[in-house]
């Protein structure tokens, strides 16, 4: 096992930062005008990330090839976890409806859609590297398409969109980084742009339209393949109006909500209107630490997870919403840096991976606290408050740190 001679400083110091930025808005989130238990939850988060900044100095001292070796039983493990919330699973917070919970005992350890995030970047990555060329049609995808698709659906069938979401993002980076054509990527994710413009049936027309021609340029090498992915858009197109039908009422609320959050201001669409009042109210500098009349008063729902972007937005405003994007901003190019100097094929799609993990999270995070994504209920990475989150990201960040550790040009480490 080849030991690390440099540490990523700058890697190190981002997660602290950020970790230690969060936990101060934890804090603020629990100090409302009406004394509640999220008052001191921000103690649970300095315990929390103690233990995860442990877990992280475990996990850069794995080798890559162990983590190459161990992807396998580890992905399997994961699997069997998720099943087993369909047993033992329960619900908290905004998502009491979900199974997202392993919960043993009436205690809750800990959500296994955030470990499942690793195992699968590491079992994409093993599948991949083992391949000389990256592919270029869809049934060369089947292996890393499998990989991915069943524990996305598992945690879909919890119900866990938000997470299902982050799932599918790393799923086609992972692709992009290993080199699969665009068009591939593109005629690959067609079946769910169907899907989704399906609720409009010109939007629809249109894009079926594109799709052909897309189809007659790039893909007449792949015939069988084309009169596949035709008819998967068809299906998808017949098949939405029936999955509007069956989805649950609160489902279709949501979706209802994102396009015009005043048709429920008291039901569905207070969560987002409370975010944008805190967020617009925060002006430029906002309205002090701890300050924030919204949060105060308790307008502000699930202000210590979800929604704690909005408290960044109203206390500290356009300013502290800067400089903590800023921050993740630095964090992506620190770990995509880390991904294109990485020694082999294994190690760079791990590191890219969990970099569109991280940036999955974010981006739906922030635009739904924004409105400009239908909310789904996910946590912003290091600041929201949860123990399997931090742990996660946190174990992410040790093994970028030995990924770093073993890349090329350890002596320009310290370098962003």
């Amino acid at each position: 096992m080849r030991r690390a001679t440099i540490a990523d400083y700058p890697l190190i110091l981002l997660g602290l930062t950020l970790s230690g930025y969060g936990i101060l808005m934890v804090y603020s989130a629990g100090q409302t005008d009406v004394l509640t238990g999220v008052a001191y939850l921000y103690r649970n988060q300095i315990a929390w990330l103690a233990i995860s900044v442990l877990a992280a100095l475990a996990a850069s001292r794995l080798s890559v090839r162990f983590l190459e070796w161990v992807a396998l039983p580890a992905y399997v493990v994961t699997i069997a976890v998720l099943l087993l919330l369909f047993v033992f699973g329960s619900g908290a917070g905004t998502a009491a409806s979900s199974r997202a919970w392993l919960t043993i005992a009436g205690h809750r350890i800990g959500q296994p859609s955030e470990l499942a995030k690793i195992t699968v970047v590491l079992m994409l990555a093993r599948v991949l590297a083992n391949r000389r060329e990256a592919p270029s049609s869809l049934v060369e995808l089947w292996q890393p398409a499998l990989i991915a698709a069943v524990p996305t659906l598992l945690i879909m069938l919890e119900p866990d969109l938000g997470s299902a979401i982050v799932f599918v993002g790393m799923f086609f980076a992972v692709l992009f980084w290993f080199g699969v054509p665009w068009p591939t990527l593109l005629m690959l994710a067609s079946p769910g742009v169907s899907l989704i413009l399906a609720f409009s049936t010109r939007l629809w027309a249109l894009w079926f339209v594109a799709l052909i021609g897309l189809l007659i340029y790039f893909y007449k090498p792949y015939l069988l393949e084309g009169v596949g992915i035709v008819l998967a858009n068809v299906f998808m197109g017949i098949i939405a109006p029936l999955l509007w039908d069956r989805m649950k009422p609160y489902q279709r609320q949501r979706l209802l909500v994102f396009l015009d959050p005043s048709s429920d201001p008291r039901a569905s669409g207070y969560h987002v209107i409370q975010s944008q009042v805190a967020i617009g109210s925060g002006g430029w500098l906002g309205k002090g630490f701890t300050m924030g009349s919204q949060k105060r008063l308790a307008f502000l729902p699930a202000q210590h997870t979800d929604f704690i972007f909005a408290v960044v937005g109203e206390e500290l405003g356009f300013v502290g919403v800067a400089v903590a994007l800023s921050l993740f901003l630095v964090l992506f190019l620190r770990t995509v840096r880390i991904a294109a100097r990485a020694n082999d094929t294994f190690s760079s799609l791990v590191a890219f991976g969990l970099a569109a993990s991280w940036f999955v999270h974010v981006g739906e995070n922030v635009g739904m606290t924004l409105n400009l994504v239908p909310v789904t209920g996910i946590p912003l990475p290091f600041f929201s408050y949860g123990g399997s989150f931090m742990l996660t990201s946190w174990i992410a960040i040790g093994i970028l740190l030995r990924i770093s550790s073993e890349g090329r040009g350890e002596a320009g480490a310290l370098a962003i």
